[in-house]
């Protein structure tokens, strides 16, 4: 098969096409034949050896049909989805015209998307869904605050609350991204400038709950900015991985105030099945037009280190997607 492979860690230059030997699926796994895969900062860690030692292919996700399921639970020729299982750090990627997948990580779905429409959708609106249903418990008129807003994640986000019924704000470091964040359901657009608290407080406004991807350069910022008892979960590093320096929860955190991380590695696992999240609700919604969902750029497997430079430039202003074949 040919596969995007990391020759060393580095830039987005050591990203090379080459071709591998088919993968065979072993019990409990299934083997996709991959149409299309979404691009994500995580691979850009992985790619650069920040993260330490991964798997040859990175690629955390995947848009295709089941090419073998040595349960007989899913048909050769279904379309599926697939996140995560250890793809690209444990176990080869989505960088590939085949992948194999542990079983609970992949998903049949009915959709006319096309394969890269399809592709812009698992890993962000699995991880923004998860994060405002599950960790941030967020309620119709409730009140959220997207910090990253323009980020795919931080637009699945947007998508996701302004959908089911919650007053959104969004975040963003440029005024020329408000109408678009208004376009899938912003109520109110901030300009992201580290300081955050100071902007909600000026504009009178209450916040309940706060989706956190800038992360830790932010983190003081952020919890002192819901209100009292108010929620943040932090879900992204747009903002770099070094942690927050000195961080005292008796000085840093206010009381009531409550602190949680996810990080869409854990789906698949015992605690996090993918099966309690509708992705095929999402998928639909993202057919029908309810979500603004379409990636902003396509790229073919050829031009992977193009699609790393444009992701790593933090131009992209959102989810981008690669064709294989």
């Amino acid at each position: 098969m040919k596969a995007i492979t990391i020759s060393h860690y580095g830039a987005p230059e050591v990203l090379t096409v080459t071709e591998l030997p088919d993968p065979a699926p072993a019990a409990e796994e299934i083997l996709v034949e991959v149409k299309a895969f979404g691009l994500n900062h995580a691979e850009t860690y992985m790619r650069s050896g920040q993260w330490g030692d991964v798997a040859q292919v990175t690629g955390i996700e995947a848009a295709g049909v089941v090419a073998a399921d040595p349960s007989g639970r899913l048909a050769p020729g279904t379309p599926v989805v697939a996140i995560m299982g250890g793809m690209g750090r444990t176990r080869n990627g989505s960088y590939a015209e085949l992948v194999t997948v542990p079983a609970g990580n992949v998903v049949p779905v009915h959709t006319a998307l096309e394969w890269t429409d399809l592709a812009a959708i698992p890993e962000v609106y699995a991880t923004a869904w998860t994060t405002l249903h599950d960790n941030l418990a967020v309620t119709d008129g409730e009140t959220v605050l997207v910090r990253g807003a323009t980020s795919s994640l931080g637009q699945a986000a947007v998508n996701i609350a302004a959908d089911f019924g919650a007053t959104v704000i969004a975040t963003t470091r440029s005024q020329s991204n408000a109408a678009m964040l208004e376009k899938i359901g912003a109520a109110q657009v901030l300009i992201e400038d580290g300081n955050l608290l100071e902007r909600v407080h000026a504009a009178g406004l209450v916040v309940d709950a706060l989706l956190d991807l800038v992360g830790n350069s932010v983190l003081r910022d952020s919890v002192a900015t819901v209100r009292p008892r108010g929620r943040v979960c932090q879900a992204g590093f747009l903002g770099g991985l070094a942690p927050v320096p000195e961080f005292d929860p008796i000085a840093d955190l206010p009381s009531g105030v409550q602190l949680s991380f996810f990080g869409s590695f854990v789906f698949g696992t015992p605690g996090f099945p993918l099966s309690a999240v509708p992705l095929a609700d999402l998928v639909a919604k993202a057919e029908a037009g309810a979500y603004h969902a379409k990636p902003v750029r396509t790229f073919t497997f050829d031009e992977i280190v193009r699609a790393h430079e444009v992701m790593e430039s933090g131009t992209a202003g959102g989810k981008m997607t690669v064709a294989v074949g």
